[in-house]
């Protein structure tokens, strides 16, 4: 049972279900949680949320004489029970199948809401980052309660769905690159630090430290910085030292967090010695800097730049496999587990001769994702787009291979991943 209660009326020992009212609004990393610390009660009675939801199943009751605005069973929780119970002989095979459809049609329209939720909130977080890097060209002092609020923020959308934010981020803009790059780094930071099994705290200090790893650009030439063809060794040379000057940004900014320094001083290191600004290498990087170096390698090579066009999900992932050296093993496998081994916006060819595109991964069997057909191999034709659920009961479709989308030419091919008008186009100058 569910229950929406006056925050007045909230009480060490419930479980918190949800907050009532604008998601911008709570300060905290998780929507579901057991109170049982007296700095979150006073945290969340001093928010601007007034009301939240309890679960008194999983939590302490409100006293009889308290006032219930709402009380509700919860099908959603009791759908996703079904599906991870034990199967009972009473129960009919058609039962437990309305189940598994309801919990993942559950799930499916949470990964809607949150894409639409996540556009929203790229649009915010990217005018901060541009403010953050103007305030330091002007030499003004970045604002560290700005960044945390919008680090925050990411942490909490790849908290209710991690592939929302990252895959909308990474469509962009050469344009938009400087700034949105710092956006994706944050939310595939925040990602990574949940799949390696990080404490929240430590999960959001990578995001926040994600969010500043790359504000010594602030300090390159926009001529260098922006140039669309190969720089020269003298324009590499300024460029490398951009790990720290954003270091001594931060410091002078008053930001003492260890996490966020070490990122943005070390994020080009390599596991083998050959990267920069120190040469460190192996365990002499640390686990934040190395997770840095992997976030940030892999939304540079899937994002269109000045000089070149972004590469497909998928095909960076392999590519990034084979530079040997350069990442730290344990923590680049954790990552495609993060994303998928097809992540979303990946062309594929289906066992049926139909190419499709991933629109959302399957976080038990990362070879069997969802996806939406966009053409039939056999007869070249532009397919009306289809939702193929290649996990679900009965489905002999398989994936066969990664395709090419250059090869294809499929010019909406990030619209209808996304369902998001206009999407890519702009990104590509369509």
């Amino acid at each position: 049972m569910l229950k929406r209660i006056r925050v007045e009326d909230v009480r060490l020992g419930m479980y918190i279900h949800g907050f009532a009212g604008s998601w911008f609004d709570h300060p905290f990393w998780r929507n579901r949680f057991l109170l049982d610390d007296p700095a979150d009660l006073e945290r969340i009675r001093s928010s601007a949320v007034r009301e939240v939801w309890i679960d008194v199943r999983r939590g302490a009751d409100v006293p009889a004489s308290v006032a219930v605005a709402e009380a509700v069973e919860a099908p959603e929780a009791e759908a996703e029970a079904a599906t991870q119970a034990e199967p009972q002989p009473e129960v009919c095979a058609a039962q437990a199948e309305a189940a598994r459809t309801l919990a993942g049609a559950s799930a499916s329209a949470r990964y809607w809401q949150e894409l639409q939720r996540a556009a929203r909130l790229l649009a915010s977080a990217r005018a901060a980052v541009q403010d953050m890097f103007q305030d330091v060209r002007m030499g003004r002092a970045i604002d560290r309660q700005v960044m945390k609020a919008v680090a925050e923020e990411i942490a909490a959308s790849v908290e209710r769905h991690a592939g929302a934010l990252i895959s909308l981020v990474r469509v962009k803009s050469a344009d938009e690159y400087t700034y949105l790059h710092s956006v994706a780094v944050c939310a595939l930071m925040v990602a990574l630090a949940r799949q390696l099994g990080l404490p929240d705290e430590q999960a959001r200090a990578a995001g926040f430290a994600g969010l500043l790893h790359d504000v010594g650009k602030a300090d390159i030439p926009l001529q260098i910085l922006n140039k669309p063809g190969r720089l020269t060794e003298e324009e590499f040379a300024i460029v490398r030292e951009h790990p720290r000057r954003g270091w001594q940004r931060l410091r002078a900014a008053g930001i003492d967090d260890e996490s966020a320094l070490d990122v943005c001083l070390h994020h080009h290191e390599r596991m083998d010695g050959g990267g920069y600004p120190d040469g460190l290498a192996g365990e002499a990087i640390s686990l934040m800097a190395r997770m840095g170096a992997v976030c940030d390698v892999y939304d540079a090579i899937t994002s269109n730049r000045p000089y070149k066009a972004g590469w497909d999900p998928a095909e960076s992932l392999k590519r990034m496999a084979t530079w040997k050296g350069h990442f730290d093993e344990r923590i680049f496998q954790a990552f495609v587990r993060s994303l998928g081994i097809y992540p979303v916006g990946s062309l594929v060819r289906l066992s049926n001769l139909r190419l499709a595109v991933v629109v959302e991964q399957n976080p038990h069997n990362l070879l069997r994702p969802v996806v939406k057909t966009v053409l039939s191999l056999r007869s070249g034709e532009r397919l009306i787009p289809e939702r193929v659920d290649l996990s679900a009961p009965g489905c002999r479709l398989t994936i066969e291979q990664r395709e090419d989308p250059a090869q294809w030419k499929i010019p909406d091919l990030d619209e209808i991943w996304s369902g998001i008008p206009g999407l890519g186009r702009q990104a590509a100058g369509v």
